[in-house]
């Protein structure tokens, strides 16, 4: 009955690694903050161009969020000065 209640255990341990996969619960992973929402962080405004390159690529896109970590709210303001900065020509 010990012996069979090791095997048993052990099949359990491996079927629980064979379970883990990319789409696991945030139990394992941390959740990084939000890079505009910390104290000390910079205002979003259209005017600072340096902050607003750090948020778009090579080509002028604007990065996603999930690239970013940046809140969803702090994102849609992100967008929307990166907009702005484009349609005054200051990226």
């Amino acid at each position: 009955m010990i012996k069979k209640k090791r095997i048993q255990n052990k099949k359990n341990k491996q079927s629980n690694f064979s379970k883990l996969s990319i789409f696991q619960s945030n139990k394992y992973k941390f959740k990084k903050s939000c890079p505009l929402s910390v104290k000390g962080a910079p205002t979003i405004d259209y005017k600072n161009v340096k902050l607003l390159k750090k948020y778009t690529s090579e080509n002028g896109k604007i990065l996603p969020s999930r690239i970013t970590n940046v809140c969803q709210k702090k994102q849609r303001e992100l967008s929307l000065s990166i907009k702005r900065a484009r349609n005054l020509a200051l990226i």
